[in-house]
């Protein structure tokens, strides 16, 4: 009976693999060329350039998970077009935003592999931001010096709390301990201590000042001292580069190790300069396009659902921003890559602390508009005690999941206090700054 039983077993098995091989050559023969050529190595031009276009498009869409999130960019385009619900029209951009924020991290990398190490980081520290950037320089432009303040403190936040303790949690979890460069998040460490100074030095000079000088003088010596300080935090940054990519590459060497491992698949074989370079643009546009009808409703979200404008600048939009590097840091913690996930962390926040916030604080001197470093007290305070918990847990140069909760726990005690945190009651609403841009 084990006989034959056995043999109809083996013949099952050998007909079931014959119907798999013919599927491969028939999936084969669907996507090659009668020479086994993939269709966009073809040499027929009219075969070639369609099915590369494809092969492109396939490779960066599947390049994050998140990515999946793309169909609302079209449907919160059409009903931000319609003046759908201003509710619905917030989600649907809120949800757009992320795959975008994914797509332009993933267009920069590609694009900063063939232009250089030093021209990428720049490009990183612009493009990995660019729903912050956008919103902030339009603002800037309209004399709105709140919300480029907010969102940039916002963004630092978000990536030194929620993303790293998000990567110690996850990593910690499924490792019992790991250990990352310490002196390289010492340095990082560092050069956030000394931006944290930019913006405390600031604050107490106004209150120093006190009573005896007029509101208009404290305004100009603190526009002059920001001026000041911005360029020097543009030179920082610009030492830091010949630091990490020049004088003391070799520290580096280890987190660029897990650069490489990571990346292998994708720098220098996906996308070329001129792809690459069209789909920043593209993907800018279109970041752009879902920013505006996002901060168009926030009015009424603020209505309805009253929250303040100083949580959703502060802890949603930024989250937003930062959803590429935010699904990258975890992945790759989970991973036992802590120097690249600690790189994106930390590392985004000191770009946008050395090299965004100074760049739009010298914009906004160019274009003569007010922006200074000077930030509400108690968002001072926070910014400081953020930075003084995160320098703590990395200073030793390993973490666990333990570490990664306190981390978020501060980001949510953080949220809890901007939630109810009042608005200034003399700014202008983000929704009329806003509508102002979209008529000029």
């Amino acid at each position: 009976m084990s006989g034959p039983t056995e043999n109809g077993g083996s013949g099952l098995v050998d007909s079931l693999n014959h119907h798999v091989d013919e599927h491969t050559a028939l999936l084969h023969r669907t996507f090659h060329n009668s020479d086994g050529q993939p269709f966009y190595k073809d040499e027929r031009p009219w075969v070639r350039w369609p099915s590369r276009f494809g092969y492109l498009t396939w490779q960066t869409l599947t390049s994050n998970p998140v990515n999946f999130l793309l169909v609302f960019v079209p449907l919160g385009i059409v009903f931000g077009a319609i003046h759908f619900n201003p509710t619905v029209v917030f989600i649907l951009n809120f949800l757009a935003i992320i795959p975008l924020a994914s797509l332009l991290s993933f267009a920069t990398e590609e694009l900063s592999v063939k232009l250089g190490q030093t021209l990428g980081g720049l490009m990183n520290a612009t493009f990995g931001n660019a729903v912050e950037l956008i919103v902030s320089i339009v603002a800037l432009k309209n004399g709105e010096i709140r919300i480029v303040q907010a969102s940039m403190l916002g963004s630092v936040l978000s990536n030194i709390l929620l993303v790293l303790g998000c990567c110690f949690l996850a990593g910690g979890i499924k490792h019992r301990e790991q250990s990352f460069n310490s002196t390289v998040a010492s340095t990082m460490s560092s050069l956030m201590a000394v931006s944290t100074a930019s913006l405390i030095i600031p604050a107490t000079l106004y209150a120093a000042m006190g009573t005896s000088n007029s509101k208009d003088t404290k305004d100009d010596n603190i526009l002059v001292l920001s001026h000041g300080t911005a360029i020097i935090l543009l030179i920082l940054y610009g030492l830091y580069l010949v630091f990490q990519l020049k004088t003391h590459a070799d520290l580096f060497d280890e987190e660029s190790g897990d650069n490489d491992a990571e990346g292998e698949q994708h720098e220098g074989q996906i996308l070329s300069p001129w792809a690459a370079g069209v789909a920043l643009v593209l993907v800018t546009v279109m970041v752009a396009v879902c920013a505006e009808y996002l901060v168009d409703s926030i009015d009424s979200i603020v209505e309805t659902a009253h929250i303040s404008r100083t949580f959703i600048g502060l802890i949603l939009l930024p989250i937003v921003g930062n959803a590429a590097e935010h699904v990258t840091a975890v992945v790759v913690a989970m991973k036992n890559k802590m120097d690249l996930a600690i790189g994106v962390a930390i590392g985004s926040s000191m770009q946008i602390a050395l090299l965004v916030t100074p760049f739009l604080v010298v914009l906004g001197w160019i274009i003569d508009q007010p922006m200074t470093l000077h930030f509400e007290i108690f968002e001072t305070v926070v910014f400081f005690l953020a930075v003084l918990v995160t320098n703590y847990l990395i200073s030793d140069g390993k973490s666990n999941y333990l570490e990664g909760a306190m981390l978020l726990g501060m980001y949510i005690i953080i949220a809890l206090a901007f939630y109810v945190y009042p608005d200034d009651p003399d700014a202008k609403s983000l929704g009329a700054v806003w509508a102002t841009i979209s008529q000029r």
